[in-house]
């Protein structure tokens, strides 16, 4: 396994763009089975979840050519439908969890899919009620094997139907819908989650010939067609890797400008951060973040201490939570973070609090983070990546402490940040990855 040898305590400075968007890919790619017809996209990050689900996909027959770094052409034209069925592809689809949304396009277009139990971030449940219960209302049929640990879903025909979501799953919505785009009559989806990786996905399929009302709302109308077309699509960029800079920025005390950050889609994550007291300049599609002394937490009007929580779209991404936690370490002020849907996430605070940091963790989901204000610095350890966000978070802790920190497990951080050690090397921060 590779470490990370990070040197911190050095001010950063300089430009950086963030990668394709990693849940809009995988997303996006697994529609490209919808047809048989070519799909262009670009934009794809070259990272781990992302590369494994094009693997999978040249293993079930897909043909794709790579054209450049991040543009790829597919075209699923002769599907090997029975490898799905193989103990092969149920142990590499097993790895990842972005291999479920492959389960909704085989569905709608060859009758059959097979749903591996979860792999993927160790960050607590994630079910896979929503997904097969939509497929259910459709007209699927479902059974588990032990053996193989997988579900195989069946259908002799999918038929439009009524189905409000137990939950607003982004995966959940954007599986049901590829499978509903090519069933018979007319599908409403309600409390469907509205995300701009779902907005993304709904544009590109409508560009395919799908049916497909209510974009960007949380009720999603979709009258089945019979067959669909091929399209070119463009990935939005990374707004989980542009909060992730904002973070860094302020944590290091330094001058960074994120380019071609998709502001436009980035929903209220300036404002959480701007909520810590982070000064950003946002000009056109870039964001710059100037050299802080200090920043301070704006509290609540009648003085309480704020709190910061996730919530469905246009709500803030949970995925952010962990850096705003960790950015909010050298701030003046205290804040709540609440972690509403996943029960394991915060565990990796131990680690900073070994550093230095000064946090409460009430529980499995909140956590009260003390701001030191930059009275003292956090300290270098070793420490473990749990998973994709956590280990950037433990990442950005590294670069602001004092000493050397390694960081062990990094292949988590590599499922979701594409080169992030040569990127940051280029801001002038001191990071080596080690075999």
């Amino acid at each position: 396994m590779s470490i990370f040898e990070v040197v911190g305590g050095k001010k950063l400075s300089g430009s950086i763009t963030p990668q394709g968007a990693k849940n809009e890919a995988l997303q996006i790619i697994s529609a490209v089975l919808l047809t048989k017809e070519p799909v262009i996209i670009h934009n794809i990050p070259d990272i781990i979840d992302v590369n494994l689900l094009i693997e999978l996909l040249k293993e079930i027959n897909v043909s794709v050519e790579k054209s450049d770094a991040h543009s790829y052409r597919f075209q699923a034209d002769n599907v090997d439908v029975d490898f799905l069925s193989s103990e092969a592809f149920h142990k590499k689809s097993g790895r990842l969890r972005g291999s479920v949304m492959l389960a909704g396009p085989l569905l709608a277009r060859f009758h059959k899919a097979y749903l591996p139990k979860p792999g993927g971030d160790k960050i607590g449940r994630r079910k896979l009620d929503t997904h097969i219960i939509g497929f259910e209302k459709l007209g699927a049929s479902y059974s588990y094997n032990e053996q193989s640990n997988c579900f195989q879903l069946v259908t002799a025909e999918l038929k439009g139907t009524f189905m409000l979501l137990d939950e607003p799953s982004v995966t959940g919505t954007a599986n049901i819908l590829m499978a509903a785009v090519l069933a018979s009559g007319t599908t409403t989806i309600y409390n469907a989650a509205c995300e701009p990786y779902i907005q993304q996905l709904c544009k590109m399929l409508i560009r395919m010939g799908a049916k497909i009302s209510g974009v960007g709302s949380n009720k999603l109308i979709i009258e089945g067609v019979e067959s669909l077309l091929g399209t070119e699509h463009t990935i939005l960029p990374d707004m989980i890797e542009v909060g992730s800079f904002i973070g860094l920025a302020a944590m290091t005390q330094s001058d960074i400008i994120i380019n071609n950050a998709g502001v436009q889609e980035l929903g209220v994550i300036p404002e959480r951060f701007a909520q810590l007291g982070i000064k950003m300049h946002i000009k056109e599609d870039s964001i710059h973040i100037p050299s802080q002394d200090l920043y301070e937490i704006q509290t609540y009007l009648e003085g309480g201490i704020p709190t910061i929580y996730d919530h469905p779209w246009p709500g803030l991404t949970p995925d952010l939570l962990s850096i705003i936690l960790v950015t909010a370490i050298q701030a003046k002020g205290s804040v709540l973070i609440h972690q509403k849907m996943f029960e394991s996430r915060l565990f990796f605070v131990d680690k900073l609090i070994e550093m230095g940091a000064q946090i409460i963790l009430c529980d499995p989901h909140r956590a009260v983070v003390v701001g030191m204000e930059r009275q003292k610095k956090l300290r270098g350890i070793t420490m473990s990546s749990p998973d994709i966000r956590a280990g950037v978070a433990l990442l950005i802790a590294a670069l602001s402490a004092e000493g050397k920190s390694t960081i062990q497990n990094i292949e988590q951080i590599d499922r979701g940040y594409q080169f992030i050690d040569q990127r940051l090397q280029k801001l002038g921060a001191n990071i080596i990855r080690k075999a």
